[in-house]
């Protein structure tokens, strides 16, 4: 397989072929949409008969744990032609363009998956679930009354980045760099358009939404996020979204990390009961659609800082990137014995100690364990992770971690 970096000046008609063919870019999305993504980071392209095949994008961020911002990596886009499927290229390149960007610093490098299982073989652990509640907005039960807001579209995408990147982050955050990742997600939006509030220095905004629209007149109206800094400004941007309810029928957010939306829908199981099978349904639905993977085991405890006992143990880690890697690779993957110690400080060695308990786990199992996505006992029923019962229930107890919620799809 040959493997190079994307060339815009004699990449991109193909490129643009590739999304177009495999349905990525409809009719309406503008070209301008692709360069956009590709932008914002790395391209490693595959050619077969001198014409791209197979890309893979990258983008630089941090992803938040606990308090601590850590490099990340997105694996923004993975696209195989129709000529090329079913050879085993895209794992190959995507495994390719993971240790690109460990060389370039990334610590964790993450994705959203097409289903389960495909991304696995790289190592990437399944996230945590993301719950999308949908409902008619004259239901929420907010008393505050929201300003007059600021209109905001296409052309305000840089506005919309900074604030993004200025909310309010918490535990598995997502924070992506570059703005033109911003503008690609808005230029892909069908019918896109955002109402926000500019209560910063010179008129920069503090906190607004972004919807697209199946129908503008009555929805659904899909958030795509809702960014925010503060309780109050969270309660007028909902405040704000009761206020459309005048005609729209049916607004779907995906709930922000630590809020349970439900306890601001009146009577929502009624209404659930009430609108079953129709075309404004309201539901809460959960699914777990991103992965991640921890790319440098060292860096990444080094910046982890648990508010727990110290618990240290063995670990045996099996990392299945390692077969899609070239042998002269410099960075072959995580596989190893490590000596981990998890605590108030963090840190881990090559090596053993025979005094310490063991724990074996592939490398996607360990990072759903350190993020938090669940507990070492329960992966132990549920994913490729073993070890005594006593070092279980220990890190059971050290690793009580808020849910991680990317907020920022990728």
């Amino acid at each position: 397989m040959n493997v190079r970096d994307y060339d815009p000046t004699k990449d991109r008609a193909a490129v643009l072929r590739l999304w177009r063919e495999i349905g990525w870019l409809r009719e309406g999305n503008p070209d301008e949409a692709l360069d956009c993504l590709l932008q914002a980071g790395r391209t490693l392209v595959s050619d077969i008969n001198g014409e791209v095949e197979c890309m893979v994008a990258t983008a630089p961020g941090t992803i938040q744990h606990l308090g601590d911002p850590i490099p990340f990596s997105g694996v923004m886009a993975v696209c195989t032609s129709l000529i090329a499927r079913r050879q085993g290229l895209a794992k190959r390149l995507t495994a390719r363009a993971v240790a690109a960007q460990v060389a370039e610093g990334a610590l964790v490098s993450g994705l959203g998956m097409f289903d389960q299982g495909y991304y696995d073989q790289l190592g990437f652990g399944t996230g945590g679930y993301e719950h999308y509640v949908t409902f008619d907005p004259l239901l929420l039960n907010v008393n505050a009354r929201p300003r007059v807001p600021r209109r905001l579209t296409k052309d305000d995408w840089l506005l919309m980045h900074q604030n993004r990147l200025a909310r309010l982050c918490r535990h598995g955050s997502l924070a992506m760099q570059e703005p033109t990742v911003t503008r690609f997600e808005i230029l892909l939006s069908h019918n896109g358009f955002g109402l926000g509030y500019g209560d910063g220095p010179n008129g920069a905004l503090t906190h607004h939404f972004w919807c697209e629209a199946d129908d503008l007149e009555y929805g659904p109206h899909n958030v795509k996020w809702l960014v925010y800094q503060t309780r109050e400004q969270f309660l007028e941007l909902l405040a704000l979204t009761k206020s459309l309810s005048d005609q729209v029928r049916l607004v779907r957010i995906q709930e922000p990390q630590g809020i349970q939306l439900q306890d601001y829908l009146e009577r929502p199981l009624r209404q659930r009961r009430t609108t079953y099978r129709t075309r404004y349904e309201n539901t809460i639905r959960a699914v777990a659609h991103w992965q991640t993977r921890i790319c440098d085991l060292l860096g990444c405890l080094e910046r982890t800082h648990l508010r727990s006992d110290t618990v240290r143990f063995n670990l045996r880690l099996h990392d299945p990137i390692e077969r899609y890697l070239d042998n002269g690779a410099s960075w072959r993957g995580l596989s190893g014995d490590y000596v981990v110690t998890l605590g108030p400080s963090s840190g881990a060695e090559r090596g053993t100690d025979s005094t310490l308990p063991t724990l074996t786990a592939s490398l996607n199992a360990f990072t759903r364990l350190w993020l938090g996505v669940r507990p070492a006992s329960g992966l132990a029923y549920t994913d490729d992770l073993s070890g005594p019962p006593g070092l279980l229930e220990e890190l059971d107890w050290a690793l009580r971690l808020p849910d991680p919620r990317t907020d920022w799809d990728i």
